[in-house]
């Protein structure tokens, strides 16, 4: 699983006309960000981080997250239908993680109501590393599943054509062949196109809920235009528009502007920070429509932590996939050791294991959106903190996975060339639409 690079990461000269080359392919691309400086504005835009070179991956290991993608994908819809799983599950949570809370609540008051809609579409993106076994052989494990605003299949399907560029610069030719074409900006799109046709009404439109200041606007671009290639109509709103202007009809059809909305697919709203009053009352509005939520608040749900940790408990899968033994094994082979930080004798396990091994461990609490997990020391203090409070119920425990480092340089708006020691995650993408 080491990177072949090895040869053009050591000439300094030969790097900085290769990134000067790479980066204006990127741009021609559109693999592209808004500027920090400007994150509401297309005006002044910016090549996103990319990687110098491609990463390689044991081609085993890829069809194995291939086919483990559909199980995943039952799974979560499983998992998103089973309201006293997910209640018992997160019962704990609930008491001291607000966020997770509030989504619940809403979740609740839908189900009290009825849930108006019938079609149903998950958009996920299951994420994994590559690790060593005991024997050497590669192996595949989960890092987490995001269910909610999975992004990047827009610039994913843009960064193939860059890493044949370079390579094909170098002469690498039969190593740029070997780069595989990927568009899941399109298996993306698929889907929000089979969610529309079964909602059944020609006039009615896609909405696309966004933050104001998007800076990976291009990213959800892909999608939109992909959309719009099919005459299916986007428009893009914040939560506060649809607090403003939407309305429910006496058969619960979402309106917008006076205009019916057959799916709503959230880019926004996995984030406490992404949500006041407002946004929490505009939630639930679209929560109780007919529209076809990507995700509805079930699926959210299902990919929080608290979930994924409960999923690796002996017996869980099999009652969630009743008589289909070979996809709870494949699943299982992909999930990393995960456990329960609830008050009790089992967390207090955990605490104890983490604190006297802390590099095995990550502490991970009910968040999406990268950046919030904790290592080491920072963990540790964390854990002696929490050890004795109902608060630890918000986290969980995760054993840390440990990928090989491979020499790669990251390239960034404003920083230098220079050769890095670069871990990869892979991303997987999953659809499914179900009727019923």
């Amino acid at each position: 699983m080491a990177s072949s690079w090895g040869s053009f990461l050591q000439d300094e000269q030969q790097l900085e006309e290769l990134a000067r080359q790479a980066v204006d392919r990127a741009l021609a691309e559109g693999v592209l960000l808004r500027t920090t400086q400007e994150p509401s504005s297309s005006d002044v835009v910016s090549y996103a981080p990319f990687t110098l070179f491609p990463s390689l991956v044991p081609s085993a290991l890829l069809e194995q997250a291939y086919a483990v993608q559909m199980d995943f994908n039952l799974l979560v819809d499983a998992v998103s239908q089973n309201a006293a799983f997910l209640e018992q599950t997160l019962s704990s949570t609930i008491k001291r993680d607000t966020f997770t809370a509030r989504l619940f609540d809403i979740y609740k008051q839908v189900l009290k109501e009825g849930i108006a809609q019938t079609v149903f579409l998950g958009l996920n993106r299951s994420d994994y590393m590559f690790q060593r076994n005991a024997d050497g052989s590669p192996a595949l494990k989960q890092i987490e599943i995001n269910t909610v605003s999975a992004s990047f299949g827009g610039l994913a399907s843009r960064t193939p054509a860059v890493h044949r560029h370079v390579l094909n610069v170098l002469g690498k030719t039969k190593e740029a062949a070997r780069i595989l074409s990927n568009n899941p900006s399109k298996g993306l799109a698929l889907g929000i196109a089979k969610a529309w046709e079964l909602y059944g009404s020609a006039k009615a439109l896609v909405l696309l809920i966004a933050q104001e200041k998007e800076r990976n606007v291009f990213d959800q671009r892909a999608i939109e235009n992909e959309l719009l290639a099919r005459n299916i109509r986007v428009i893009r709103r914040r939560f506060e528009d649809v607090s403003e202007k939407g309305s429910l009809d006496q058969d619960r059809k979402l309106f917008l502007d006076g205009q019916e909305i057959a799916v709503v697919y959230f880019r926004d709203g996995y984030m406490p920070s992404q949500y006041n009053q407002q946004n929490w009352e505009a939630r639930l509005l679209l929560e109780r429509s007919c529209s076809v939520k990507c995700p509805d608040i079930a699926t959210q749900l299902a990919g929080t932590k608290k979930v994924q940790q409960e999923l690796s408990r002996v017996g869980v899968l099999e009652v969630l996939l009743p008589g289909q033994p070979e996809a709870v094994a494949r699943l299982r082979a992909t999930f990393a050791g995960l456990y329960s930080l609830d008050l009790g004798e089992e967390g207090d396990q955990a605490i104890a294991e983490a604190l006297a091994a802390p590099n095995r461990f990550v502490l991970k609490p009910q968040r999406e959106g990268g950046g919030n997990n904790l290592y080491g020391e920072e963990m540790v203090q964390t854990l002696e903190r929490l050890k004795d409070s109902e608060e630890r119920a918000s986290y969980i425990l995760m054993e840390k996975i440990e990928p090989e480092p491979f020499g790669n340089c990251l390239l960034r708006p404003g920083c230098p060339v220079r050769v890095v020691q670069c871990i990869s995650e892979l991303g997987i993408f999953g659809v499914y639409v179900r009727e019923g």
